[in-house]
């Protein structure tokens, strides 16, 4: 059933495959970041609470999203690194990691930004609020790890097992504000039986957590390439290219 993947093990072989993808998730990260920041920016209608300030939510939801979406996928790569001892596991974790700390940085800035007029602070100790700093520290620390040992096993597997112990904290993360009594608001577009937000600002949201996940995925392939590159950059293929494109 999974034959058709074993070909992808080869570094060369998903290098080629990371550069057909790239300009897609390229483009496609493009057009809906322009159209979902100018929808909801410009023309999605004010809330009737918040005013304008709202707004920054097309900024925040999609990077506090990703925070922890890249972290999952991080730690499932690097969970196949450590059991299955796929090279090419640790080397997307390792391009996935700045990627989702860079995510968790804007997330807390864009909710300290947002939480000043609503809560009258920039920073609170809330749940919600310290669960999301520990995920940034927890991607600090695998980023730290990778650059901690000259021999890239020893790094791969001291990294891949925080970040794999670290997945503990996505569901606290998410469940915070229900197990706790938080200053952060609850669900808004998931709850689809009975949605707590207007179409008319629901879809430009939905349109740039796309463009956020397609930009991840496109700076993903950049990073992962290059991780390929400079760890393989002994065998013939890598040099021919360099060749090629030199």
């Amino acid at each position: 059933m999974w034959k058709w993947l074993h070909p992808y093990a080869k570094p060369e072989k998903t290098y080629k495959l990371c550069s057909t993808l790239l300009p897609w998730f390229a483009v496609t990260s493009l057009l809906c970041l322009i159209l979902g920041s100018v929808w909801g920016l410009a023309f999605a209608p004010s809330d009737y609470q918040q005013g304008d300030s709202f707004r920054i939510i097309y900024i925040h939801v999609p990077a506090a999203a990703l925070s922890m979406g890249v972290y999952l996928s991080m730690a499932i790569a690097a969970f196949i690194g450590l059991v299955w001892q796929l090279k090419l596991s640790d080397m997307a974790a390792a391009a996935m990691a700045p990627i989702g700390a860079v995510f968790t940085f804007i997330a807390l800035l864009t909710g300290a930004v947002w939480g000043k007029p609503m809560w009258g602070a920039w920073w609170v100790w809330d749940a919600r609020l310290t669960s999301e700093l520990i995920l940034l520290f927890l991607y600090l620390g695998v980023i730290a790890l990778y650059s901690a040992f000259d021999d890239q096993k020893t790094a791969a597997r001291a990294a891949g097992i925080l970040a794999i112990v670290g997945v503990i904290n996505l569901p606290i993360i998410h469940y915070s504000v229900e197990w706790w009594n938080t200053l952060h608001q609850g669900a808004t577009i998931t709850k689809f039986d009975k949605p707590s937000i207007a179409p008319e600002m629901l879809w430009p949201l939905l349109i740039n957590m796309l463009g956020f996940g397609t930009f991840f995925t496109t700076v993903t392939l950049i990073r992962f390439r290059n991780e390929i590159l400079q760890r393989e950059g002994h065998r013939p293929w890598v040099r021919d290219l360099v060749r090629k494109n030199g």
